[in-house]
């Protein structure tokens, strides 16, 4: 591997530098996700880390190497939110002051998450190429060493201390897949296992708005862009460094729908019992959106981060609920009549449905002053008692599924 920027010895080198620093997350084995998605899944779990997520490896190893003189300076980084905390925090750990550029869009828990640091915060920019331009600025005008989340050899070498981590702990592991952004993480763990453990196939994913490793390495013009919720892995720049090693090595990169996303956030709640952001759970929602592939397979997972704002993960949550049929969303039009309400709700009630919601509009939604319009949402077991429900209403009522 010598004739990588980045070679094996440099990250067996940061998992000792880093040592007591960077918690060495668990890899637990999920029954429940096994299950769900045909394949032997082990979580690694990054969300753990003090900031949440997994980028203290990499922050921690290149603070680790900075020169008297460059301490005495300060660090500046840009960052949606992880590599910002992971900074903050190991710039803290070692007395160094810290600025972090942060785009506008970033979660409000990030933000305040990088704060609780020290870290001096600047939001700028509508998107990380935007802050990362403003975070070269100040750089250049305060003197400041600039930290990139993945275009850094030391960076790239502790990133990739988790695959030495997860071989050590489950050494009969077929694949594992990681989350892709800017390619530090996916590249360190790609040469880690090439060195150690060359049958091992490491695998990138990247979700359809942002999928410039899959466009690149096909040699196609980059173009992403949108919203998702992996903001964490939504990056316009990748980095020429990955880039270079992943096409040297050949590492396939899997690109995902956005609903495969929101769909592995809830499972993973509710199988793994586990929180992710959307980056976090890209490697499940992999899985789900090739299962075929990775039937009967031993496949780790890195849930990468754990930093998701709360009204997102709510959302995410009824979103799902609503996708696989345990919410049932009806519209009704109904005659304007005594008694009406009360025959649906019996309705729904005699088929052990739970109504979360009603919306009853009479004067201006319906075409007739002799009726009015009704949704009501209601909670169901499954998708089959969800088609109960609706067939019960539908018996006597025109039911419209929304």
């Amino acid at each position: 591997m010598a004739e990588f920027p980045v070679a094996i010895e440099a990250i067996e080198a940061a998992a000792v530098r880093i040592a007591g620093a960077v918690l060495r997350a668990p890899l637990v084995h999920s029954d429940a996700l096994s299950r769900a998605t045909g394949a032997e899944i082990f979580l690694k779990l990054e969300n753990l880390q003090a900031t949440g997520a997994f980028k203290e490896r990499g922050a921690a190893n290149r603070i680790a190497l900075l020169s008297a003189e460059e301490r005495a300076r300060g660090v500046i980084a840009m960052s949606a939110g992880n590599h910002a905390q992971a900074v903050a925090r190991h710039a803290q750990l070692a007395g160094i002051a810290a600025t972090i550029v942060m785009p506008r869009f970033t979660p409000t828990t990030k933000v305040t998450r990088t704060r609780a640091w020290d870290a001096e915060v600047v939001l700028h920019g509508e998107t990380l190429a935007e802050a990362a331009e403003h975070a070269h600025a100040l750089a250049a005008e305060n003197g400041l060493v600039f930290i990139h989340p993945y275009d850094d050899p030391a960076v790239i070498a502790g990133q990739g201390t988790l695959a030495l981590e997860v071989m050590e702990d489950a050494p009969g592991l077929d694949t594992l897949i990681v989350p892709t952004g800017g390619g530090g993480f996916v590249s360190g763990c790609a040469v880690a296992a090439r060195a150690k453990r060359p049958e091992l196939e490491v695998l990138g994913v990247e979700v359809e708005a942002y999928s410039g490793f899959a466009q690149a390495l096909a040699g196609r013009s980059v173009n992403v862009g949108g919203a998702t919720i992996a903001e964490g892995i939504a990056v316009r720049d990748i980095g020429a460094l990955p880039l270079s090693i992943l096409r040297e090595l050949g590492t396939e990169i899997l690109v995902v729908p956005e609903a495969a996303v929101e769909q592995a956030i809830a499972l993973l709640i509710e199988g793994g019992k586990v929180v992710a952001e959307g980056a976090g759970a890209a490697g499940l929602a992999a899985v789900l959106a090739f299962p075929e592939r990775f039937a009967g397979k031993r496949v780790a997972l890195p849930v990468c981060g754990g930093n998701i704002d709360a009204r997102i993960l709510a959302n995410t949550l009824l979103r799902n609920l609503l996708r696989d049929g345990r919410l049932l969303r009806v519209l009704m039009e109904i005659p304007d009549r005594p008694g009406v309400l009360a025959d649906i709700a019996s309705r729904i009630g005699n088929q052990g449905g739970n109504i979360i919601e009603v919306v009853h509009q009479r004067l201006f939604a319906s075409p007739t002053v002799q009726a009015a319009h009704l949704e009501v949402m209601v909670e169901a077991r499954d998708a089959e008692h969800g088609n109960a429900i609706a067939s019960a209403l539908e018996d006597v009522y025109v039911v419209k599924r929304i």
